[in-house]
């Protein structure tokens, strides 16, 4: 058996992470809404149209944020037609996803969701064909108490508190020609910077995420982080990231291997980050929201035919990746380089939610279950609290396509506010288990292990509606603590919780 091992000092400590890391993402595309999180009339729909048992599922996956209404959505989304009776609310073509968008649920609905899924809103403003004085509004309409236009807006709509939004998104995506009102880099600059300036005027207790490169394979990635954050650093607090993955070729090796990718990413514009500020002379160091990150590649071609089968439709069935073990095992890698990069990302929104390329499914009428990736991500957010620890891994190497020199396997730790100790390891092995061997001895009081094992022998296999549990993660047999040393056997091809506990 192929041998690891790792060394953990309680003194090494990367930072405390950010619960925000754990978010998600609701957009006004696909079935993530109509279908999704709201469908009146559904057996387990409340008395506002949401659906219990989606809300369940997500109440497990404990994300204490949610991004929303977009996406490319939000480019052409104006706010105003999202509050006030639904009866009057106006309909409107979607030039992003090209579908009917009905504002059926808008920002009152969305807040009301929030606080039934226990979750906070993360809410995005339009840059595309909006502004500056949009932006100023829909601050003071949602946080300001009353006394003004806006606010009094507000409470004649039914919300006499403020809902109290404290992270906001100056736009998405505006370095993608897709977008609409597609800008430069100073040009996106320039007006992220005024909107961020008086959205703070309004409320100064708020965030604002401006937005980076859309990818890392993006010809811009670089020039647009330098050029943008030369117009608004001092008065932005994050700079946005997106990333998706695919393994379009069926290498699984190569695939399992694309976080190193997101390493670099998360370093590249975390350097570029410091260096304008050094050129400012800043004090402040800006962090990180990677408020866009999934595997995606599935659905490309089904979705070209929905849109030529029924293109301006309410709610088309878009972007419903139905993911495999293999993306699983992806996704808990990526989950692992957040952690290790704590310090600096602070939030991160797995895109999306319900059906949309999403952790959850639903049918009309019908069950909600979770997909494979749903698993990784629940228990990263269930244990992976407290301080991310710098973990030193000493593991066998394989080379690949893209990359050489990847750790076969992926590890990280952290340590709760109890003393507890978890483990995330992926082993990237088609094939061998890994003896794990970890040097605890600087924690007191450890006693017991724990260890949950995520697993399936096809790496193809999926969860359904009539087989919701094919791939979700079973109880292994603990491995040995003695004399302040963990050995334990890590499968091949395998997410893994372990856990010291005191």
């Amino acid at each position: 058996m192929k041998q690891a091992n790792m060394t953990l000092d309680r003194a090494y400590v990367i930072d405390r992470i950010d619960p925000r890391i754990y978010g998600s993402f609701i957009e006004h595309l696909g079935r993530a809404v109509y279908g999704g999180i709201y469908e009146p009339g559904h057996p387990t729909a409340d008395e506002n149209g949401f659906r219990r048992d989606v809300i369940e599922l997500v109440r497990r996956l404990n994300v204490p944020v949610t991004r929303y209404p977009g996406g490319n959505f939000v480019s052409g989304f104006d706010w105003e037609d999202s509050v006030g009776p639904r009866g009057q609310r106006r309909h409107r073509l979607d030039l992003a996803w090209f579908t009917t968008e009905t504002n059926e649920v808008g920002l009152h609905e969305f807040v009301q969701w929030c606080s039934q899924a226990n979750t906070e809103p993360m809410y995005a403003i339009n840059l595309g064909t909006r502004g500056v004085d949009a932006a100023r509004a829909v601050v003071e309409y949602a946080n300001h108490p009353g006394g003004s236009c806006w606010s009094d807006l507000r409470r004649k709509n039914g919300a006499d508190k403020p809902f109290g939004i404290k992270l906001w998104c100056l736009g998405n995506e505006m370095d993608g020609p897709w977008q609409i009102s597609h800008k430069t880099a100073s040009e996106y600059g320039r007006v992220a910077n005024e909107a961020a300036k008086v959205m703070k005027w309004v409320d100064p207790s708020i965030e604002v995420v401006a937005c980076g490169s859309s990818s890392s394979q993006m010809p811009t990635f670089g020039d647009w982080e330098l050029q943008m954050l030369d117009e608004c650093y001092e008065n932005v607090d994050y700079v946005s990231l997106h990333r998706y993955y695919g393994n379009p070729t069926g290498d699984t090796r190569a695939f399992l291997a694309r976080s190193m990718d997101l390493d670099a990413f998360i370093r590249t514009v975390a350097a570029i980050c410091d260096a304008v500020g050094g050129k400012k002379h800043a004090r402040k160091k800006l962090h990180l929201s990677f408020d866009e990150w999934n595997v995606w590649y599935h659905s490309r071609e089904q979705d070209q035919e929905v849109w030529k089968q029924d293109k301006w439709n309410r709610a088309l069935p878009l972007l419903e990746d139905v993911y495999n073990f293999e993306d699983a095992l992806l996704v808990g890698s990526m989950l692992i380089t957040f952690l290790r990069n704590a310090d600096r990302v602070k939030i991160a929104c797995m895109a999306q939610l319900v059906n949309v390329i999403a952790p959850i499914m639903t049918r009309k009428g019908g069950g909600a279950w979770a997909q494979t990736i749903y698993w990784p991500l629940m228990q990263a957010s269930r244990y992976g609290r407290g301080e991310a620890l710098r973990a030193i891994v000493d593991s066998p190497l394989y080379d690949c396509g893209d990359y050489e020199a990847v750790p076969e396997l992926d590890a990280t730790a952290t340590v709760d506010e109890e003393g507890h100790v978890s483990i995330f390891a992926v082993n990237r092995s088609l094939t061998e288990d890994i003896r794990l061997r970890a040097d605890l001895r600087s924690f007191d009081g450890l006693r017991a292990v724990e260890h949950s094992v995520l697993h399936h022998d096809d790496v193809n296999a999926v969860n359904t509606e009539l087989k919701p549990d094919e791939v979700r993660p079973v109880s292994a047999r603990g491995g040995e603590l003695k004399d302040g040393y963990l050995e334990i056997t890590v499968p091949a091809l395998s997410w893994n919780v372990i856990r010291a506990i005191r």
